[in-house]
């Protein structure tokens, strides 16, 4: 058996950084090494937390012959330069979303992990879970017919109770609110479902709390095919939320409408009311997908394509909204 992979936590600025960390600590394969964080009093409480060492200096962390990969947790603006010099230094980098704030950004940090030949993957963990995974299965095999409308809810009591720092009200740091944040998930199921390129998008967003970023936001996409998807993050409601719903010519699925169940009505179902749909188990999450990858010296090809067009969207969304104007995908009002 090959020796576990030894891995330590870059920053602790994203609230995930203690889950991923959790992760490499239950892994069969894999060891926590250290923490680094540019905080050190955070660095420090993150690394005693884990019972494990900090490091204050990340050229010195990285320069560790002994350390084999790195997970990335920083601010979403340091992204481009800790992975870089992660990858530089010859680690493989499993990376909380967005990957970078712009296109160029997350494109240059796959360039430079394809050429150091160093494991890169981003988390887009709904992609894994069992009712989006059910509801794609369902919209392949045309129980739903053709897709005509889909909208997807993610929202939580984050500043409603404060629960949720507030470093995630600096736009210089978050680039966004809550849809930078919690919004790339809908974001990334509404084009698992639509596809990646939208022809349109249009965004409103509003300060509800009154910080700097938004914490409502609800973001409108259309396809050339006439269909429309809607994919909506909130910090201010109380119980959270996550709800989905696709429609197609010939069936829709509901989840999260007051049941937590995943059900479905049409042609191909029941089309006098509505029926439950059985789930599928979990697929693996995007740790156990990157530690997978990283032993076999495979690219997650599906997943880096994602984790680009999510950024192109959420950072047409943000221009659409800062304009009040219909964009078109990945372009720029001037």
């Amino acid at each position: 058996m090959p020796k576990p992979l030894s891995i330590a936590v870059l920053g602790f600025w994203h609230v995930h950084a203690e889950e991923y960390a959790r992760s490499i600590q239950a892994h069969p394969d894999t060891t926590l090494a250290a923490v680094w964080d540019p905080d050190e009093a955070r660095g420090r409480e993150g690394a005693e937390l884990l019972g494990t060492e900090f490091i204050s200096d990340l050229d010195s962390l990285l320069a560790r012959d002994d350390i084999d990969a790195v997970t990335v947790s920083t601010a979403t603006n340091q992204h481009r330069d800790v992975i870089l010099a992660a990858v530089q230094a010859g680690k493989h980098v499993f990376t909380e979303k967005l990957l970078a704030p712009t296109v160029d950004q997350a494109e240059e940090i796959i360039r430079a992990a394809d050429d150091r030949k160093v494991s890169l993957l981003v988390s887009l963990p709904q992609l894994a879970e069992a009712i989006p995974t059910a509801a794609k299965r369902l919209s392949d095999d045309g129980s739903l017919g053709e897709l005509t409308y889909v909208r997807i809810r993610m929202a939580h009591d984050g500043w409603v109770t404060n629960w949720l720092p507030e470093r995630f009200a600096s736009r210089a740091e978050a680039i966004g609110g809550a849809l930078s944040d919690l919004g790339c998930h809908p974001a990334y199921l509404t084009q698992l479902f639509l596809g990646l390129s939208p022809a349109t998008v249009s965004a409103a967003y509003t300060s509800f709390s009154g910080r700097e970023v938004e914490d409502n936001a609800v973001v409108t996409t259309t396809y050339v095919n006439g269909a429309i998807g809607v994919f909506e993050a909130s910090f201010v409601t109380t119980p959270g939320a996550f709800t989905l719903e696709v429609r197609g010519t010939e069936g829709s699925l509901l989840y999260g409408f007051g049941s937590q169940k995943l059900l479905a009505k049409g042609e191909h179902f029941d089309p006098e009311s509505w029926q439950e749909v059985p789930l599928p188990p979990a697929g693996p999450s995007p740790f156990h997908q990157w530690v997978g990858h990283i032993r076999t010296a495979t690219r997650p090809d599906e997943n880096l394509l994602a984790a680009v067009e999510l950024t192109r969207l959420i950072a047409t969304a943000n221009d659409a909204a800062a304009k009040g104007a219909t964009l078109p995908y990945g372009r720029s009002l001037d």
